[in-house]
């Protein structure tokens, strides 16, 4: 059974920065893409940032420059590294595994920026 634990949300002055973890119980979890989503509230869940299995990665314009998503096969982890962050920033951030077209989520962590 696949599960996910994101960690890493909290209050944060515009701009400041955190860093999000999401860890995973799995197998062979190099073979797995995983993405970042947001949603803040009555709004959709949108994808933030992704990376592929081989390391590419791709970023949701609103976020390109001060967002960065990076993996750690090693320890089973992405990481998503928020820099200059924004009001509208403001959401619950949730990984995404995905593999042969099976999608796993974590239950999200919330990242509040306020001034």
């Amino acid at each position: 059974q696949v599960q996910l634990v994101e960690s890493g949300g909290g209050l944060v002055q515009p701009g400041g920065s955190l860093r999000l973890s999401c860890a995973a119980s799995v197998n062979n979890f190099m073979v797995y893409a995983v993405g970042w989503y947001r949603q803040a509230p009555g709004k959709q869940r949108d994808l933030v940032a992704q990376i592929s299995t081989g390391g590419t990665t791709n970023y949701a314009d609103s976020v390109k420059g001060r967002f960065t998503i990076s993996r750690d096969n090693a320890k089973n982890t992405v990481y998503l590294q928020m820099n200059s962050l924004k009001a509208e920033d403001t959401a619950v951030y949730y990984c995404k595994m995905t593999r042969l077209g099976y999608n796993y989520w974590g239950q999200g962590t919330q990242v509040t920026v306020f001034s």
